[in-house]
């Protein structure tokens, strides 16, 4: 199998990351409403642990689609899909400690380790439209730590906007490359 087979498998089956991110931009929009409405513990208990159900969920909503919710054993872009999904639970303590610094920290460290997550998704599915996200949370997060940590909730907002928009542009180029 070539990489360009087995990257065009992983688009085909994960429908170029739609499932992902749309789960992801509902949990980060939940987040968000509960930062704007409720309380910062109650969005970052949601963020924390509703991200740890990003994957179940991101298979759950694929099989209710009637498609397959993951790669076949053995296929060679699983060992790296394991690899990547470790970044960001690897990453929680460093998310913790700017957070514990400054509250406003939380979003924009959760969009940078978030954003640096999805640059290897770039090679994973063969769809540079990663490296575009990846940096536009990774960017945004830097802008909003720096610019504008006060506003708390503002990059729980622009992380599930920019996961939506990713979303059904993922899908469709996924869809026009098969």
């Amino acid at each position: 199998m070539t990489i360009a087979d087995a990257q065009r498998d992983v688009r085909t089956t994960f429908l170029g990351g739609f499932a992902g991110q749309l789960v992801s931009g509902l949990i980060w929009l939940a987040s968000a409403s509960l930062a704007t409405w409720a309380s910062p513990r109650a969005a970052i208990l949601m963020l924390v642990f509703g991200g740890m159900l990003i994957f179940p969920l991101t298979q759950l909503t694929l099989r209710l689609m009637g498609r397959a919710a993951s790669l076949p054993k053995g296929h060679p872009m699983n060992a790296l899909a394991i690899e990547i999904a470790f970044i960001v639970p690897l990453c929680l303590p460093l998310i913790g400690a700017a957070t514990l610094h400054h509250l406003g920290w939380f979003y924009p460290a959760f969009m940078i380790v978030i954003g640096a997550h999805y640059l290897p998704f770039t090679f994973l599915y063969g769809m540079r439209q990663f490296l575009a996200l990846g940096a536009l949370l990774i960017v945004a997060g830097v802008l909003i730590g720096l610019y504008l940590p006060s506003s708390f909730s503002l990059g729980g907002w622009i992380a599930a906007a920019l996961f939506f928009i990713f979303a059904f542009t993922g899908r469709s180029t996924a869809s026009q490359a098969v």
